[in-house]
């Protein structure tokens, strides 16, 4: 069984222009990002909380993933 943040970031993923203006809102402000990732799913009628899409986020074997999780929680 998926949850609601990974079938939104599957959807987000093949979404270029979402997704690159996601990954230009992470490397400033992280937090921001997880914001607009939260109202992309109210949109799609996908709800999902920063909490929700932390936690799959943090399943992906992803360096760049990674580093931002650590900046969007508040570390660096």
């Amino acid at each position: 069984m998926s949850s609601n943040a990974e079938k939104l970031y599957k959807l987000i993923a093949k979404d270029s222009k979402k997704k690159q203006s996601l990954f230009m809102t992470a490397l400033t402000n992280p937090k921001k990002a997880l914001e607009k990732i939260c109202d992309i799913g109210k949109e799609l009628n996908i709800a999902v909380t920063k909490e929700e899409v932390i936690e799959y986020l943090s399943t992906i074997d992803d360096e760049a993933t990674k580093m931002w999780l650590v900046k969007a929680r508040g570390g660096l």
